[in-house]
């Protein structure tokens, strides 16, 4: 049996042949598309994962280096406060040692009308004493060293350096 086929159902075969195929090229370059666009997003992710490791390194390295800097701090702090501890007692120690080796070559004695009062430091001391005895703050002379003293009757106070302890060598 032959099969006799019109030429219009032929066309429409023919056409819808062709329309098939458009689609299937059309299906292969979107699917050639996606591959391509999956390829590039697999290269992505592995270069991101790549990034991520890299960067987990580094945040590690960073956390060490971190924590190791930490505890350098806390030492050089610690040596920061015993050196201030040992400098606080290096001067407490030369303080004393000033005030042992500044002794006094001599004394001021404060005289009231010839007869001693009182012993001090320095002039300033002795007159500062005699100022709460009722000395006027003003008209204080100074003896001059060789000079011959007033007799004691005529000074109410008087401030007068005495040597102090034996001369040394």
């Amino acid at each position: 049996m032959i099969t006799l086929i019109r030429t219009r159902i032929l066309d429409d075969l023919r056409t819808d042949l062709t329309n098939r195929e458009a689609d299937a090229r059309a299906a292969r370059a979107k699917s050639e598309q996606h591959e391509l666009e999956r390829d590039l997003a697999t290269d992505a992710a592995i270069r991101a994962g790549i990034t991520v490791e890299e960067l987990r390194a580094a945040l590690t390295r960073a956390t060490r280096d971190a924590a190791r800097l930490e505890g350098e701090l806390e030492a050089l702090r610690a040596q920061s406060l015993l050196d201030t501890e040992d400098r606080q007692a290096l001067r407490t120690l030369l303080r004393a040692t000033r005030k042992q080796n500044q002794r006094a070559e001599r004394v001021y004695v404060l005289f009231h009308q010839g007869r001693l009062h009182s012993v001090h430091p320095t002039v300033e001391a002795a007159e500062v004493a005699a100022e709460a005895e009722g000395a006027p703050r003003s008209g204080w002379t100074t003896h001059t060293p060789g000079a011959a003293l007033p007799p004691a009757c005529e000074v109410t106070w008087r401030v007068q350096p005495l040597p102090f302890g034996t001369p040394t060598p």
